[in-house]
């Protein structure tokens, strides 16, 4: 199974403002840098917790369906399925109904059940593409405040030492403290 994304989020968990006001910053000399500091910071806390924060659409691409046509995804929350598609032995890939798949969202992982009448794929690999909506919601205000403060805190480091040389690759204490209860576990292979 792989997973890759097809459109980002519309708009990022923190705003600029509320970036710039935690930063106790006037006017918008520094907007580009801390707009580009929003989405590292954003990008991290995702990647640290396993978590999609603002909605974005992600394609799951799977060779062939389980047996038991249950498949658990990589992804969370996921909030809808939004298409699904099923190659052909020949000619081009079916378009299906997303209701044939029933998500059920409140495990975790979040898992899919493939429907009687959704096919097998005609083609050995990569046959079954399915795209889900993956966030707690379209706004930032949908996001945990405990995420999106977590947000802040890392703009606000990187803002502060910006070319030190200094940066690591651990989340500081507070930061990792904010994101511990979110954390998903890893699925096993």
């Amino acid at each position: 199974m792989q997973a890759y994304p097809v459109a980002g989020p519309a708009v990022e968990p923190v705003t600029l403002a509320d970036a710039k006001a935690h930063l106790r910053l006037d006017g918008p000399d520094e907007d580009d840098l801390v707009a580009g500091l929003v989405r590292a910071a954003r990008a991290s806390v995702e990647a640290a917790t396993r978590l999609r924060l603002v909605d974005q659409t992600w394609r799951v691409i799977l060779d062939s369906w389980p047996a038991d046509r249950i498949v658990p995804l990589p992804l969370a929350p996921v909030r809808s399925v939004a298409a699904l598609t099923v190659a052909a032995a020949t000619g081009p890939a079916a378009a299906f109904a997303p209701a044939l798949l029933r998500l059920d969202a409140s495990l975790d992982p979040p898992r899919l059940q493939a429907g009687p009448g959704v096919p097998d794929p005609g083609i050995a690999a990569a046959g079954i593409a399915i795209d889900l909506v993956c966030g707690f919601g379209p706004a930032g205000s949908d996001v945990p405040e405990a995420l999106r403060l977590a947000i802040r805190l890392l703009v606000a480091r990187w803002f502060a030492a910006r070319g030190d040389g200094k940066g690591g690759a651990a989340m500081p204490p507070d930061v990792a403290a904010l994101l511990a209860p979110h954390r998903r576990p890893r699925l096993a292979p």
